[in-house]
């Protein structure tokens, strides 16, 4: 196809594209009849009733609430679901909820975020990102800790083969080590998981995240770009992870179009792993004069083997900036970057984008790819809303198809339905053809299915999940694995009249209270320094005797490494030969601790610690040895 065939089909595709949104625009709100386009279905309220009091006598409630803010909702597949939330202050605590193909029901009381995120890694496996909880040993007593998102909950069959939290993750707070808020999860196996968030505390440049080999967490930051990432599905056996670009953002080297989507992809056994941009062409992204500031981060969503990319303003946008409107793109399976909803090669900043022509004061908040079509399911906020939320809102859907066409524009619930607004939409899932679930922002759940579906629900039959169909959550959460716990400043519950004693008959009595120790780092006081261009010395010191070996990488390839060497505790260094033509761009040094690492007391306020991951490339930089 020739240059000029190609482009009088983009012309002509891009009239009909303008035209069909010029149209959707002007026919307004649709009601929520049963859908033609979508096999019949419709979106109802479907919202679950609060749990069962705890407090014995008391009356169950028979009207469904508020479950809170909803911070996720995820599919395995259409009857095995799980949500997360912040809970409403009352009768719904935060925690986690499991769908069965037909009810919510409580899963968990441990766990919740006042956002947090979901991330299945098998049928009956999955991870949550959650708050943090009080009680933590910190490195400093002059701060309050952050709690927001910077912790992980691991459910998973426990010994007696109900689903469990098996494992909780934290960190000591105030330390460059320590777990950052966390927006986004996926997992491509068990033994396969990754979490990312906000920024490395600084002096450090670069994005924290974590990855989870099967054995443990190890971290594994982004380096050159301390971009946040918040979002990340599997897509082609690699995780995809997209970042919200924002002025401020602590880069080693600025460039003019930041990577809003990266690859990862990450060897099980743990070897290596690699970062790779995955963006689709700026001009297909970018409206020509518009920032990449200006964009919000992609959201990301996969079907029938395509991906989904979409994202609408920042709010509030960049000073001097073309404003962005609503872009979608779509990949199908083996295929290209295709425009849905953005700009088209050759066009230039005259007019508006068509995001704004179909949307003109709205921003995209999720984007859900439907199974078995071309279409997807958006989630959309007022530009209003962002900035002030009102409760009022109601929930705003629309669905679109592949060529960009935009029909069955929602706002839900109706105005004669007694459920009244319910808060404006925000994430959407669609685990099945015709079958999605959106939650809004006030806490409550619209499901879109046939009545067929409603009236013959297919009920999940796993006895993983048979206590919590029966109404009984997990509600043990573990200590967090690494931190060390303080003892309460609360009383203890008067027990004078129960017995005391354990199976050996010795009376159980808590420790001593005394400082808080957490172990010291193994790595510090990290250096480096090139002599000759192509010689690199990296000097460290050692808490303990350890196993180390440095690594130098460039894009999925080691261009060089030493030995690995087994060194004693103290001053230590390690040499590289470098060569120009393989210059590398990421390096890595592994350690392995040969003997327990000493601790320390973290009452005081002047403790210092590095991560163990390498986080020096701007010194690297400086001397000359990193080119990005």
């Amino acid at each position: 196809m020739t240059p000029v065939v190609r482009r009088l089909i983009r012309g002509l595709r891009r009239a009909l594209t303008l035209t069909a949104l010029v149209l959707a625009a002007a026919t307004g709100v649709a009601g929520a009849a049963p859908l033609a386009d979508d096999g019949g279905a419709e979106w109802q309220v479907e919202q679950p009733l609060p749990p069962a009091p705890e407090v014995a006598g008391a009356e169950s409630s028979e009207a469904p609430v508020s479950l809170g803010h909803i911070g996720d909702v995820e599919f395995y597949e259409p009857n095995r679901g799980a949500l997360i939330t912040s809970g409403n202050g009352g009768s719904v605590k935060a925690g986690v909820w499991f769908y069965d193909g037909a009810s919510w029901r409580e899963l968990s009381t441990q766990c919740g975020a006042g956002d947090g995120r979901i991330a299945w890694a098998g049928p009956d496996e999955f991870w949550t990102v959650s708050d943090g909880r009080p009680g933590q040993a910190v490195a400093s007593s002059s701060e309050r800790p952050p709690l927001a998102d910077n912790t992980l909950c691991h459910f998973a069959p426990g010994p007696a083969g109900n689903i469990e939290i098996v494992g909780s993750y934290a960190s000591v707070p105030f330390l460059g080590s320590s777990y950052q808020a966390m927006h986004a999860a996926g997992c491509l196996s068990p033994s396969n998981c990754w979490f990312g968030g906000e920024p490395l505390p600084p002096p450090q440049v670069g994005a924290f995240m974590l990855h989870w080999n099967g054995a443990g967490l190890e971290p594994q930051p982004f380096l050159p770009e301390g971009h946040p990432v918040w979002g990340m599905t599997p897509y082609e056996g690699r995780l995809l992870e997209s970042m919200r670009v924002q002025s401020g953002d602590k880069v080693v080297r600025e460039v003019q179009r930041p990577a809003a989507l990266r690859t990862i992809k990450a060897e099980v056994s743990g070897e290596e792993s690699f970062f790779e941009a995955a963006q689709p062409e700026n001009h297909f992204l970018y409206w020509k004069g518009e920032f990449s500031t200006a964009l919000d981060y992609l959201r990301l969503s996969t079907s029938e083997g395509a991906l989904w990319v979409g994202a609408g303003a920042q709010v509030p946008g960049p000073e001097r900036s073309k404003p962005a409107g609503v872009t979608i793109l779509r990949k199908p399976a083996g295929g290209e970057w295709e425009t849905v909803i953005g700009p088209l090669e050759g066009e230039g900043e005259e007019g508006e984008p068509p995001g704004q022509i179909a949307f003109p004061k709205d921003v995209l908040a999720s984007l859900a790819a439907e199974p078995g079509g071309s279409s997807a399911w958006l989630g959309l906020d007022p530009e209003a809303d962002v900035l002030s939320p009102n409760r009022l809102e109601r929930a705003s859907l629309a669905r679109v198809s592949s060529n960009g066409e935009v029909s069955d524009r929602l706002e839900l619930p109706l105005p004669e339905d007694a459920h009244g607004p319910l808060g404006s939409a925000q994430r959407v899932v669609c685990p099945a053809p015709h079958d999605c679930w959106a939650s809004t922002a006030g806490g409550w759940l619209l499901h879109l299915a046939t009545s067929g579906e409603r009236e013959h629900p297919d009920v999940l039959s796993d006895p993983v999940f048979a206590r919590v169909q029966a109404g009984e959550p997990v509600t043990f959460r573990p200590p967090d694995a690494g931190v060390p716990q303080e003892p309460l400043d609360e009383l203890p519950e008067d027990t004078s009249g129960e017995e005391l004693f354990t199976r050996d008959e010795k009376l159980v009595k808590p420790p001593a209270a005394g400082k808080i120790r957490i172990p010291v780092p193994l790595l510090t006081h990290v250096r480096s320094r090139v002599v000759g261009r192509t010689h690199l010395i990296l000097s460290f010191h050692l808490a303990v005797k350890a196993r180390v070996r440095l690594l130098a990488l460039r894009k999925r390839k080691v261009v060089a490494r030493s030995a690995k060497r087994t060194l004693g505790a103290g001053a230590r260094k390690l040499e590289l030969r470098l060569d120009p033509k393989s210059w590398p761009e990421h390096l890595k040094l592994q350690t392995e601790a040969l003997a327990p690492l000493p601790t320390q007391g973290t009452s005081s306020p002047s403790i210092k610690s590095i991560s163990t991951s390498f986080v020096a490339p701007a010194r690297l930089l400086s001397s000359g040895l990193t080119r990005w």
